[in-house]
């Protein structure tokens, strides 16, 4: 039933909210960095929210912790639709993420401190720093997501792989009182994604989710990772969580680690995102979307493989930053690659015109 409903009220969310975001102004229009044709609707954030929430509430009536989720989630669901509108300041929306993770931290008394085996020197337990710990995961997570939000089906499809993967490992684990959690957020998200990459036929030609939209996924995530990594009776470890989500945070890692060196803000806007290197290189962007989801599939997979096998923390750890050290080292090289085969290119078309 929840699962009916997830998918039937993303769906005709998407409908009821499209003339509206129109005739206020709640689209997305071209600009030097978004090359998009048209005013796309910022409505996707708001439909599959919208479908979390009926959906949650019909599968954990009175439950504390999701109702104090589904808050936090209102919360920034509306902060990401003033953003759309407005653009609102950087520090208003960290200001504003902090706030909201609070509901986490001190309502639902969620937060990070059991890291795990993570060196092999035994569990390290960071106790009541965990608090500090658990925002600056919120705030990273929310806006991973949102700096994934580059091309058609990208954080609707990264997001699709770490909801998925989660329940994956809630299933494994018979962590059945939040399993239903995870899945509702796919059933809600996966309409969206149909209609972002127009494969809905109808007056409805294209939507983007909008930072309503990856803010609320982003949140959403860390919500479901703290409760599958912190809880009494845990479904996974906490370096688990690392592979399940390790795309978007490696990329927000990389630039953020890059505009720093260059002494440029941390969330200073660009087009140095992994899928702006696979489209410069030539791709295009659906092969970008499948070329990078694969991956993402690949990072997950090797977490959950960890998780059954339970293959030790320390080397789940090391191998996550190895693998870290090598995407920043191939982000930072792959340019002369892209140089390269531009001007390989360029040679050939020259030659052919030479010919003609």
């Amino acid at each position: 039933m929840e699962i009916i409903a997830a998918i039937a009220i993303s769906f005709a969310s998407v409908f009821l909210l499209q003339p509206i975001a129109e005739k206020v102004g709640l689209v997305d229009k071209p600009n030097e960095r978004k090359k998009h044709s048209g005013a796309i609707p910022l409505i996707g954030g708001m439909a599959f929210y919208f479908a979390t929430l009926v959906a949650c509430m019909l599968a954990f009536p009175g439950d504390k912790t999701v109702t104090l989720f589904l808050i936090s989630s209102a919360f920034v669901v509306f902060l990401g639709v003033l953003d759309d509108y407005h653009n609102l300041s950087v520090r208003s929306r960290i200001v504003s993420q902090i706030l909201i993770a609070s509901i986490m931290v001190f309502g639902a008394d969620m937060y990070i401190h059991d890291l795990g085996n993570l060196v092999g020197l035994g569990d390290i337990d960071i106790s009541i720093a965990g608090t500090l710990l658990t925002f600056i995961a919120v705030i990273g997570a929310i806006n991973a997501f949102n700096m994934t939000d580059g091309i058609d089906g990208l954080a609707g499809s990264l997001a699709l792989n770490t909801f998925a993967s989660i329940g994956v490992l809630f299933y494994l684990t018979e962590q059945g009182s939040f399993l239903a959690l995870p899945v509702i957020l796919v059933c809600a998200i996966i309409p969206y994604l149909a209609f972002n990459l127009s494969l809905v036929p109808g007056p409805v030609k294209k939507i983007f989710m909008g930072d309503a939209g990856s803010m609320f996924i982003g949140l959403s995530v860390i919500w479901l990772l703290t409760i599958g990594t912190q809880s009494d009776t845990p479904a996974f470890r906490t370096v688990t969580a690392l592979w399940v989500i390790g795309i978007p945070l490696m990329d927000m890692a990389a630039i953020i680690y890059r505009r720093v060196k260059k002494g440029q803000s941390a969330f200073l806007p660009d087009r140095d995102h992994l899928h702006h290197i696979f489209l410069r290189a030539g791709f295009s962007s659906r092969q970008s979307l499948a070329i990078i989801f694969c991956l993402s599939l690949f990072y997950s997979g090797f977490g959950i493989v960890g998780e059954i096998y339970q293959l030790p923390e320390w080397f789940m750890f090391a191998s996550f930053l190895a693998l870290f050290a090598l995407y920043c080292y191939s982000l930072i090289h792959v340019w002369k690659v892209v140089r390269f085969v531009r001007r390989r290119t360029v040679k050939r078309i020259r030659a052919k015109q030479i010919k003609a």
